[in-house]
């Protein structure tokens, strides 16, 4: 669940399904990076940044699982990352509209 989460926060579980993907940009050290947006069961949103190989393994629509992720802010907003610990994990593919 999204609900409680703040930044600093470690080893983070969260379930949810992509509900937007953005812009692919390229960063410092020459990653790739995809600000995505997680939504929960509960309706609750949070960015998701997708990482170089992540973000052409995601689609809108996909349900994804972060497993032992790590909460940060970025200009005021929280954003859930997988790191170098962490993992992303597609539950399924079924597209949402």
């Amino acid at each position: 669940m999204i609900r409680g989460l703040r930044p600093g926060r470690i080893n983070v579980y969260v379930e949810g399904v992509v509900v937007e993907k953005g812009d692919i940009k390229r960063v410092r050290g020459g990653h790739l990076l995809c600000r995505a947006r997680l939504r929960d069961d509960e309706g609750r949103e949070i960015d998701l940044n997708l990482w170089d190989e992540q973000i052409g393994e995601v689609e809108v629509g996909d349900r994804v699982r972060v497993e032992n992720g790590y909460v940060t802010s970025w200009r005021g907003r929280l954003q859930l990352n997988t790191g170098r610990r962490g993992r992303l994990i597609v539950l399924d593919r079924q597209k949402i509209g």
